[in-house]
């Protein structure tokens, strides 16, 4: 029997079932900070078989929730020994006999999540994957299973948006803020932008803007500014909150009669504290989103499809595009996981480790 594979640097071809990969791996065996637990292991790979596929991880970012589940707060809990990461680009290398929809040399993203991404080879099933156009730029796939999925799904499933209308969000310099801002360009959203004073803020809001933001207003600004009650815009029916505290109750003072403000994140580790006239006068709601559950309960709808494929549409015609970025090579991984919960700086910069050791 054969597989159908994948001459590393060549052109699809067959080659017999025994390849010997070894994939270098970040594994971890107890929870903690990532530079203390993490520990580069190579280990052989067995040849994919029935529906498994055999892939060359290519580009795998560190985001957030990654580093909290290595950390033993995030409520996803991995058996050990783990791999982590969850996001990445990966090129199938070789198949098994009974994979149908999946060829050597496709570009492919994982669906599911917690199957450990940071490695330099893996075996996956073929339905944990989706293949990608070649097209899309490798720090964009990469990137594509949870922020830019995050904003779709917050714009379309809270209130039913139409062109004109308003969104507003605090941490709107974020990798979710960044994808945001894109979407409502293209659908013609007006989308503001609320985010911490800073040294650099005019380069800062040129940034945005060019992504797509249609004004971008520091947090003392917002508490002065009369682009809402002057008519410029129409008030927002819809806000995003990843910040919480003070920030969050700011932007919820914006919001029209019966508007939403939808939690996905909390930077400054204090709870959203509720204005008591809003709630009140203006009836609006507070709910939370969380990419995981909704990934899960979705995991093969038509309504998750459709969603890639907007995605990717935009991605392809490059009217979206990754967030600000950093790409690190593997064997610098302690220096990127320290810096990936740092939010000082320019932008909330995401790092993506390179395989290409």
């Amino acid at each position: 029997m054969y597989r159908r594979c994948l001459l590393v640097g060549i052109r699809p071809t067959w080659r017999s079932r025994h390849m010997s990969v070894v994939a270098k791996s970040l594994k971890y065996t107890q929870h903690g900070e990532p530079q203390d637990v993490l520990q580069l292991v190579e280990d052989t790979l067995p040849d994919p078989k029935d529906n498994q596929v055999l892939v060359k991880i290519l580009a795998a970012p560190i985001n957030p929730a990654d580093i909290n589940t290595i950390q033993g707060k995030y409520p996803v809990k991995p058996k050990f020994p783990a791999v982590g990461g969850n996001e990445c680009v990966a090129e199938v290398i070789c198949v098994g006999d009974n994979v149908k929809n999946l060829e050597a040399g496709q570009h492919v993203i994982p669906l599911a999540t917690g199957l450990g991404t940071w490695t330099t080879y893996a075996v996956y099933k073929e339905d944990q994957l989706m293949a990608v156009s070649k097209k899309v730029g490798l720090a964009e796939a990469a990137t594509s299973t949870v922020n830019p999925t995050t904003a779709y799904r917050m714009l379309k499933d809270f209130v039913q948006l139409s062109p004109g209308d308003t969104v507003i969000q605090n941490g709107a310099n974020s990798a979710v803020g960044q994808a945001v801002h894109q979407l409502c360009r293209a659908w013609g959203i007006n989308s503001i932008g609320i985010v911490r004073d800073r040294p650099e803020i005019t380069e800062l809001k040129q940034m945005l803007q060019c992504l797509g933001a249609t004004k971008v207003l520091t947090e003392a600004e917002i508490r002065i500014s009369d682009i809402f009650k002057s008519g410029k815009l129409k008030k927002p029916r819809l806000a995003f909150n990843c910040v919480g505290g003070k920030s969050a109750t700011e932007v919820s003072r914006h919001l029209d009669k019966g508007g939403v403000i939808v939690t996905y994140g909390g930077m400054s580790r204090e709870p959203v504290t509720v204005a008591t006239g809003p709630l009140i006068f203006k009836d609006i709601a507070f709910r939370g989103f969380w990419m995981t559950r909704w990934s899960k309960e979705n995991y093969s709808s038509p309504e998750r499809s459709k969603m890639f494929q907007e995605i990717f549409d935009l991605m392809e015609q490059g009217k979206f595009v990754a967030p600000n970025h950093e790409m690190v090579p593997l064997n610098h991984f302690k220096d990127a996981a320290a810096a990936a919960l740092n939010f000082q700086g320019f932008t909330g910069k995401k790092y993506i480790l390179d395989m290409n050791v």
